[in-house]
């Protein structure tokens, strides 16, 4: 089941014409996934970066924009688990707006310790939280 949660298209979001400029979809993506880890996994980004010295940088996006949206829209995004490995984790988010189909996004985010930018492999407790939430074998419509 996937994680879903919306955002609704703010003026900071658009260019002059009223519509999302591109960049501004990943910083949405990046809520959406701090949202995932506090609200579902139970690790905030506070918790992760702060107390724990780790994080989740992104190591690969690949992102198909399908449609424009415009200021005062309200966006959802589904996110769900495609894989999880040792230290990395792979999503796929997709974005709509009333079924309409605004972009899908592909990326894998890595689990590093932020002193050495070293990988390392999820806790015992978060990678049990992915595995329940994982979809392996998802096939793409």
């Amino acid at each position: 089941m996937p994680f879903v949660t919306q955002r609704k298209v703010r003026f900071q979001h658009c260019d002059p014409a009223g519509i999302v400029f591109y960049p501004r979809y990943y910083e949405m993506l990046n809520s959406v996934v701090e949202d995932y880890f506090a609200e579902s996994v139970g690790h905030d980004f506070n918790r992760l970066h702060v107390e724990s010295r780790t994080g989740v940088p992104t190591a690969h996006i690949e992102t198909d924009f399908h449609a424009p949206s415009r200021l005062g829209e309200t966006l959802t995004f589904e996110l769900t688990l495609r894989d999880v490995g040792r230290t990395s984790l792979t999503l796929r988010t997709l974005a709509h707006c009333n079924g309409e189909p605004r972009l899908t996004s592909h990326f894998t985010l890595v689990y590093v310790d932020l002193d050495s930018g070293r990988p390392l492999p999820w806790p015992d407790d978060m990678r049990r939280h992915f595995a329940k939430d994982c979809q392996q074998g998802y096939q793409d419509e």
